[in-house]
């Protein structure tokens, strides 16, 4: 396959179970490296993790150090960036503020709820200051309530800061929703089948967008490129009535 990201875009992946969605993340970011061809970023081959390249896992409870308070945990990266204590406590100040915990910055991972957790990444993440932040289904784990605030937080985020956002998710209607441009996978070994922009304005509304012509009109494309067959049957089965 062959793909171009522009700065200040936000891709969501999609594709089938098992078609490679997590791998193609990791190779981008350098943490799997490809049998053939190369990734570049501002046209330099990429063979290990870029500085300007942060990756957020789906399993929160995993990637933060639990024994690190919210404040710590944010202040990981900038640690090893060389920054005064002074530069790394605004930082940290800053982007836990922005994601709304400045109340909890003192609290440990286990007091915090899992989409509390998952803020606390996104922040590090944002105060590492990389231009692209790769998600591998970071909202799955999460209930669907906190899973359309945490879509709504990163949105909001993205439109102030404009960083980079490759999005895996399995959820079509997640896809649609936050991202600029879509990339559909074909099963493995995948291939593009389809690379489309959507026509949704931003911001966006999780009830007034999911209600427009446009937002069905993708999610009716999606599904017949993933699952012909069960659209076909559904097509049947309501033509019989």
């Amino acid at each position: 396959m062959s793909l171009d990201i522009e700065a200040g875009e936000f891709l969501s992946i999609v594709g089938p179970s098992g078609c490679g969605k997590s791998t193609l993340l990791q190779i981008i970011g350098a943490l799997l490296l490809p049998t053939r061809g190369e990734v570049r970023l501002d046209d330099k081959v990429v063979r290990t993790p870029p500085r300007e390249m942060i990756y957020v896992f789906q399993q929160y409870n995993r990637s933060l150090f639990p024994w690190r308070t919210v404040r710590r945990n944010v202040a990981f990266g900038l640690e090893r960036l060389g920054l005064s204590w002074s530069e790394i406590h605004s930082k940290c100040s800053e982007y836990i503020e922005l994601v709304g915990l400045k109340a909890f910055e003192h609290y440990f991972p286990h007091q915090l709820s899992g989409g509390m957790q998952q803020r606390v990444a996104v922040a590090r993440a944002l105060a590492y200051g990389a231009d692209v932040i790769l998600m591998d289904e970071p909202f799955g784990s999460v209930d669907a309530q906190t899973r359309a605030g945490l879509q709504d937080l990163l949105l909001k985020l993205w439109q102030e800061c404009r960083f980079t956002v490759l999005f895996v998710t399995h959820d079509i209607d997640e896809a649609i929703y936050v991202a600029r441009r879509i990339l559909i996978l074909s099963p493995s070994p995948a291939t593009i089948r389809t690379c489309f922009e959507t026509k949704l304005s931003y911001p966006r509304h999780q009830v007034r967008t999911k209600e427009t012509p446009q937002y069905l009109a993708h999610r009716r494309q999606i599904y017949s490129l993933l699952f012909p067959d069960a659209l076909e049957a559904r097509e049947v089965s309501q033509g019989s009535w």
